[in-house]
């Protein structure tokens, strides 16, 4: 009689850290809305932060190789998900998502939710669980999908 090992479930975090430019502004709202929203942080010129993101994998540990994700793979994902169009860009300007989306911390998170998704490798053993942006170190958004 084989005994087979239970199939244990981990989370894996890869940390990256980006800077970009942004100013918050809406397309839907006048100017004057705009100041009493957002204040200082509507000011024409913009401001930028130096981000951190947390990117958070669940899924198996799989027997023969022990990884839940290749982090190499991982890594791969996150360069083209979240470096490449956002690391020292201007977000309002050079990601096409922002043009008439406020470029909030909150929609940040769900626009590199949805460029990670779509980069990480497929898989039916391990997803994206949850990302933490971190604008600065007092203002995080948590995302986990809908």
């Amino acid at each position: 009689m084989t005994t087979s090992s239970p199939i244990r479930t981990a989370f894996v975090t890869r940390i990256e850290h980006f800077s970009a430019a942004h100013r918050l502004n809406s397309v839907h709202l006048n100017p004057a809305e705009n100041i009493a929203l957002y204040g200082k942080c509507n000011h024409a010129s913009g401001h930028g932060h130096n981000y951190k993101i947390e990117v958070t994998i669940k899924g198996q540990i799989h027997p023969q190789s022990g990884m839940v994700i290749n982090i190499t793979d991982l890594k791969k994902t996150l360069q083209t998900a979240v470096m490449d169009p956002c690391d020292h860009r201007n977000l309002d300007v050079d990601v096409p998502y922002f043009h008439s989306t406020p470029s909030t911390t909150e929609n940040l998170a769900v626009f590199l939710w949805e460029n990670i998704k779509s980069h990480l490798p497929h898989s039916d053993t391990f997803h994206l669980y949850e990302i933490k942006l971190h604008e600065t170190d007092k203002n995080i958004v948590v995302y986990r999908g809908e």
